[in-house]
């Protein structure tokens, strides 16, 4: 974990307080961590308790107790202490334990991996024009926002559009039509300038809403037929394919009498084992750091009524992992046998896989395991 990554925690502990109304105190737009000063408690200490306690009418004490839990429970986190009139003081998990505590929350969660309460208690109402584009992404924009824990209804400016059945077919549901009676959070997007049955006969569900979802809102979607083409230049393709072929060496592994398991932590020598150790941690850290970072980037998504943000990060992981695949193959090869080795690279193969499919599916794509 990085000092962002720690700032990053920390904040996000700061939102959870405060939308479990354990915290009333506006919501910082950063945190400061520093290494901790020699003779000192902890690797990185925060002044944000002393920061939000005259806003929040507590003692420092108090909130740094608030925040305390919250922090101790997010991977990559040894320990929180509090020290001083408020300060908290952060001992992280060695590299391989942080790297082992996301691959086991991957594990447990599945597909709901990055799914969390940061938006518990809130109600809003998405309300989108009669065009496909806008009522696409209004509904991944709902899915991402009911992952988060708030409460979500949608509504359409006009009647239902003529061309219902191709918004059916596109997994898009509407609660209410015409002007809405409370506040609304209006979505927007450049027109698909297509209808629903259109986009449909050319390229199906899945493409379609991959198309129509992976450009910002203020961009013209791409939606022609490079979306269907099977090869890598198609990111849609390289998704999906990644996640089949994580399903696949699963079940490889399987008939080869082995499971995953993740890497404990090791001083590389000279040994075979440990020089496989270290080519793994080389090759295995932008795709541990993409698992981490995922939790992070649903959330903002969802806060940003941005599901763009959520098919970037599934090309990014999906390139990481097939970087990852080449370079420390999950299967062994010819007559070697599985070592340990083999049991971590797959477990890390298995959390991209998950990750993908559940990204897919809070955008309403299929994942298929077999391509």
């Amino acid at each position: 974990m990085t000092p962002a990554d720690l700032s990053r925690t920390v904040l996000h502990a700061v939102r959870r307080a405060v939308d479990e109304d354990a915290l009333r105190a506006p919501v910082p737009a950063r945190v400061r961590v520093e290494r901790t000063r020699p003779g000192g408690s902890g690797d990185y200490a925060c002044a944000v308790a002393l920061q939000l306690a005259g806003p929040a009418a507590l003692p420092a004490l108090e909130v740094a107790r608030i925040l305390r839990e919250r922090v101790a429970a997010e991977p990559g986190v040894g320990r929180v202490e509090i020290t001083g009139p408020g300060f908290l003081s952060f001992t992280l998990d060695a590299p391989a334990e942080s790297d082992r505590a996301v691959l086991t929350a991957v594990r447990e969660q599945g597909l709901g991996y990055g799914h969390g309460d940061a938006l518990r208690g809130e109600s809003l109402q998405l309300h989108h024009a009669r065009e496909v584009r806008a009522a696409v992404t209004a509904d991944a924009v709902r899915r991402l926002l009911v992952a988060q824990g708030a409460r979500v209804r949608v509504s359409c400016a006009e009647p239902a559009d003529p061309d219902r059945e191709g918004w059916d077919r596109l997994g898009v549901a509407v609660d209410a039509y015409g002007p809405p009676s409370v506040p609304l959070t209006e979505v927007r997007s450049v027109p698909a300038g297509a209808t629903a049955g259109e986009l449909l006969e050319r390229l199906g569900p899945d493409a379609a809403r991959w198309g129509l979802l992976r450009a910002a809102g203020h961009d013209r979607p791409a939606l022609g037929p490079e979306l269907l083409v099977q090869g890598e230049a198609n990111p849609l393709f390289r998704v999906r394919y990644a996640h089949a072929r994580a399903r696949a060496l699963t079940r490889g592994a399987a008939l080869l009498g082995f499971t995953s398991e993740p890497a404990e932590s090791a001083e590389p020598s000279e040994s075979a084992e440990d020089v496989r150790s270290a080519a793994y941690d080389r090759a295995a850290r932008p795709l541990l750091d993409l698992i981490a970072d995922h939790p992070g980037v649903l959330l903002a998504g969802a806060r940003h009524r941005a599901p763009d943000r959520v098919a970037r990060q599934l090309e990014a992981v999906a390139h990481a992992f097939f970087d990852f695949h080449d370079s420390c193959p999950p299967l062994p090869a010819g007559d070697e046998k599985p070592s340990a080795a083999h049991r971590a690279r797959l477990a890390l193969a298995e959390a991209a896989g998950t990750v993908l499919a559940g990204g897919l599916s809070l955008l309403g794509i299929r994942a298929p395991e077999h391509l």
